[in-house]
Parts: C-alpha cells; sequence; structure tokens
C-alpha cells in the first residue's frame, strides 16, 4: 500500500510537458489581423482631433494592438481603458454631435470587453479574437464618423455657398432688367 501511494505521488509530481508547450505557445501567440488599416481623416478632422490631446494616444494603441501578444494586449486594454474614459468626458464642441458620442461608447464598451477576455484566468483565443475583431471594427466605424461629420460639413457649406451664388446671379438678372425696362420707359 505504502508503495502504490508511493508511486502514485511520483508519478502526479512530474511534470507535463506538452501542457507547458502549450502555455509557453499561448503566451507567444500573437492575436489579430495586422493587415488592418485604419481610415485616412480628412485634414479638415486632423485638425479638429490634434485639439483632442488623448486622441493620439488612443490611436497609437488602437494601431499597435493587432499582432500583440496575450500580455500586450493586457497592457494595452489597460491604457484603452484610460483612453476612451478620457475621451468620453473630453470631446470637443465640434465633435460632440450624438453620432460621434454612440460610436465612442461603442468603441469603449469594446475595450472593457476585451479586457475582461484577455484577463481570463484561462483565455479563450477564439472569443480574444472575436472581441479585437470587434473592438477594431468599432474603431474604424468612429474614425469614420468622426470624418463624415467634417464631410457632410463641407458639403453643406457647398451647397450655401452655390446657393448664395445663385441668389446673385438672379438679383444680377432682376436689376438688369429693372435696368434695361427704366432705359425703354426713358425713350
Amino acid at each position: 500500500m505504502a508503495t502504490l501511494s508511493l508511486f502514485v505521488s511520483c508519478g502526479s509530481s512530474e511534470e507535463d510537458p506538452v501542457e507547458d508547450s502549450l502555455i509557453a505557445q499561448n503566451v507567444n501567440n500573437r492575436y489579430g489581423d495586422t493587415n488592418i488599416t485604419f481610415p485616412k481623416l480628412s485634414p479638415e478632422a486632423e485638425a479638429e482631433i490634434s485639439n483632442w490631446s488623448v486622441f493620439d494616444d488612443f490611436q497609437r494603441e488602437m494601431k499597435s494592438l493587432n499582432g500583440a501578444t496575450i500580455s500586450e494586449i493586457r497592457n494595452k486594454t489597460e491604457r484603452l481603458k484610460l483612453f476612451t474614459d478620457s475621451l468620453s468626458k473630453k470631446i470637443p464642441v465640434p465633435l460632440a454631435t450624438q453620432p460621434i458620442t454612440s460610436r465612442l461608447l461603442v468603441v469603449k464598451s469594446r475595450v472593457y470587453l476585451l479586457d475582461q477576455a484577455a484577463n481570463k484566468a484561462k483565455v479563450d483565443s477564439l472569443s480574444l479574437e472575436e472581441h479585437l475583431k470587434e473592438l477594431t471594427s468599432a474603431s474604424i466605424n468612429f474614425y469614420r464618423q468622426i470624418d463624415e461629420k467634417f464631410h457632410k460639413a463641407r458639403i453643406d457649406q457647398e451647397r450655401e455657398d452655390d446657393e448664395k451664388n445663385e441668389l446673385e446671379k438672379q438679383k444680377r438678372f432682376l436689376d438688369s432688367v429693372y435696368q434695361a425696362e427704366l432705359r425703354d420707359q426713358q425713350n
């Protein structure tokens, strides 16, 4: 009996090399799509977000998130949580529209979900990949919404300028017709 318990205890004290290699492999795995490109913002959008101090830090972290290891993702999500909290508290007035605020809220939620998935005791790599993909997609939509706000403003300004020019043309035409009528009446 003592020999059997000695054999069982000796057998259980051996380390499983397969389990150790899986743990090491998981630590070195890289997550996310490194071919993702974020939209280039228009000059007007770039000028406005330059006043949004935390945005550059947020953007830098987002661009480096895909292709990161689990430990890097854990560190980056901690920073991204701080950045999204700060972004949502200090939105510049021209950007404080409902669509932009909503997209930022989605990004913030996705950051927190990715952080939860990355900090689980047993990380599910498929779940982590899915959360990373959703965060990346939400961030791209956030960038597009910022750019779209300035694109719409540019279109509205062009339309307003066109209407103003058309009214001036009509006024000049009516003035010339009126002047021609006055000359005809004087002759």
